[in-house]
């Protein structure tokens, strides 16, 4: 089979993160399972227009705002009836392949993003796209649906999507499951708050909770990774500042699988306040390493998470309500020690292969 996937971003684009991991591990295997697949994405500063990849060929056109017209130019110039499938990525925006490309096409989504363009773009743009996105969502309604979280399932069927329509495949993990929990946690309590730093990630309110919880917890320790280089970065970054608990937190900037690795492994717990996500890869990954979560209440996070099995949802998307379960959590140690098993078990069905698995049947299904 030929597929050709449109998807704005590849996994090293500098704004890459857990979606593109899971694409491009499902494109390698496919590929090894003898099938040609073709990235369309956008471009991206010194990057190579066209590269090869574990077998999988990435072409890349225009940036993130052009490259949706550029993929259809190129589309109608070199690439009509080559494909078997065509898979259209909404990432924030489709690519529309619905009303041009001539082979067989479905959407693949990870989550809507209607609450995050306030966060993430800037006005009039963030209004623009908050009150257009049902509109183009209901235009692809009638096409089937890849997905990886019931929560984009229910989503998606609000917009007019059939539920038989919408097949929801597991996702994988790029790194391996600790192998025992023999692992020493920090001498001292630790939360870690990992990922790009981002307004709609909403670092701001770990920190904030960490400051009430550190009241009771006194030797409690912050860990922050992530690329702080934008706006709200530089914000997070003269909070911790002029935190009068600063000499408690620790900000390691990007980190290397190795370093993420390593800050899991001995973090006691992570925690995630998204605004939304398609599942919450990184809950996953802390799982893998001996690391239960507590996050908020919002679509992907209450997949990746089982409530009071494998970490803890918060009653109310606050730093209060967070610092609560901090300080519940770390001080209650049977509990503590039954839900870092049960993530650390839990997290081992999240690998490549299931996931791919699961991808190639419904491929062949439809």
């Amino acid at each position: 089979m030929k597929i050709l996937w449109f998807t704005w971003k590849d996994k090293i684009n500098p704004l890459a993160g857990g979606a593109e991991a899971v694409n491009e591990a499902l494109a390698e295997k496919l590929v090894q399972d003898g099938h040609e697949v073709i990235l369309i994405v956008a471009g991206f500063k010194n990057a190579l227009p066209e590269e090869i990849i574990n077998g999988y060929k990435v072409i890349r056109l225009g940036n993130r705002w052009t490259v949706y017209w550029q993929a259809y130019k190129y589309y109608k110039k070199y690439l009509i009836g080559w494909a078997d499938l065509v898979i259209d990525e909404i990432n924030t925006i489709p690519f529309g392949c619905k009303f041009y490309v001539r082979e067989k096409n479905i959407i693949l989504c990870y989550q809507l993003c209607r609450q995050i363009w306030f966060y993430q773009m800037f006005f009039p743009l963030n209004l623009i796209g908050y009150l257009l996105e049902p509109f183009y969502i209901w235009l692809l309604h009638d096409k089937v649906v890849l997905t990886e979280s019931e929560s984009t399932k229910k989503d998606l069927q609000k917009h007019g999507y059939k539920k038989n329509n919408i097949y929801v495949f597991n996702i994988g993990l790029e790194i391996e499951p600790a192998k025992d929990l023999t692992a020493s946690k920090a001498v001292e309590p630790t939360i870690l708050s990992l990922g790009n730093i981002r307004n709609m990630k909403r670092c701001l309110h770990i920190i904030k909770a960490f400051e009430i919880a550190k009241q009771k917890i006194f030797t409690l320790k912050l860990a922050i990774a992530g690329d702080a280089s934008a706006k709200y970065g530089k914000k997070v970054l003269d909070y911790v500042n002029k935190s009068k608990f600063k000499n408690s937190i620790n900000y390691f900037g990007k980190v290397s699988t190795e370093k993420k690795l390593e800050l899991m492994q001995k973090s006691h717990l992570i925690c995630v306040t998204s605004v939304k996500e398609g599942w919450g890869i990184i809950v996953t990954e802390a799982n893998s390493q001996g690391t239960p979560s507590i996050v908020y209440d919002i679509d992907g996070l209450r997949d990746a998470v089982k409530n009071n099995e494998t970490g803890i949802i918060c009653e109310k998307n606050t730093p209060q309500d967070l610092a609560i379960s901090i300080i519940n959590l770390l001080n209650d140690n049977e509990k503590y020690i039954t839900l870092r098993l049960q993530a650390w078990q839990w997290s081992k069905q999240f690998n490549y292969n299931n996931s791919y698995q699961r991808f190639i049947e419904i491929l062949n299904k439809i």
